[in-house]
C-alpha cells in the first residue's frame, strides 16, 4: 500500500511540474530537428489530418517537425494518463473499492481538470477541454484493455472473477 501511495504522490507532482512550464521549456522541436531532419514518413504522415481545438493540425498546416511534436504531446496525454488511472486503479482495487474502474477513470478526468487549469494560468499555455478528453479516453482505454486480461486470465484460473 505504501508502495501506491508514494506513486500516487510521484505521479501528481510530476503532473503539476508538467503542468506549470510553459511551452518553451517543454518543446521538443530542437530534438527533432535533429533526429528527423531528413523527414521519414513525411509522405505517409501528409495524409493525416486532426481537428484540434476547432483548428486543422496537419504537415501541411503546421509543418513536419511541429506535426510530430504535436502528435508526440497528445500521445503522451492518452497514455500518460492511460497508465496514471491504472496506478489509481491499482490503488483503489487494494483498498477494496467494487468499482475501482470507474474511480480511477473519474479520478483521471479530475487530475486532467486541474491540469489544464494549471495549464490556463501558466503563460505560454492553454489549457483546453480537449485535452481532459483525451486524458479520459487514454483512461478508458488502458482500464478497459486491463479489466479485459484481468477477466481472460480468470477464467483461464478456473472462473474465478479478480476482485482484488
Amino acid at each position: 500500500m505504501k508502495k501506491n501511495i508514494f506513486l500516487i504522490v510521484i505521479t501528481l507532482l510530476v503532473i503539476s511540474l508538467a503542468s506549470t512550464m510553459s511551452y518553451e521549456q517543454q518543446t521538443i522541436v530542437p530534438q527533432l530537428k535533429t533526429l528527423l531532419k531528413n523527414e521519414p514518413f513525411k509522405e505517409t504522415l501528409s495524409k493525416i489530418e486532426v481537428v484540434y481545438w476547432g483548428n486543422l493540425i496537419s504537415i501541411e498546416t503546421k509543418g513536419y517537425i511541429y506535426f510530430i511534436e504535436f502528435m508526440i504531446r497528445k500521445a503522451t496525454h492518452f497514455i500518460g494518463y492511460g497508465i496514471v488511472s491504472l496506478i489509481f486503479y491499482t490503488f483503489y482495487r487494494k483498498l477494496g473499492w467494487r468499482l475501482a474502474p470507474l474511480f480511477a477513470i473519474g479520478t483521471v478526468f479530475i487530475i486532467g481538470c486541474i491540469d489544464e487549469f494549471l495549464q490556463y494560468h501558466t503563460p505560454g499555455r492553454t489549457g483546453i477541454f480537449d485535452d481532459v478528453l483525451l486524458d479520459t479516453s487514454g483512461a478508458i482505454f488502458f482500464i478497459l484493455i486491463t479489466v479485459i486480461i484481468q477477466a481472460f486470465i480468470a477464467k483461464r484460473k478456473g472462473g474465478r472473477r479478480i476482485t482484488r
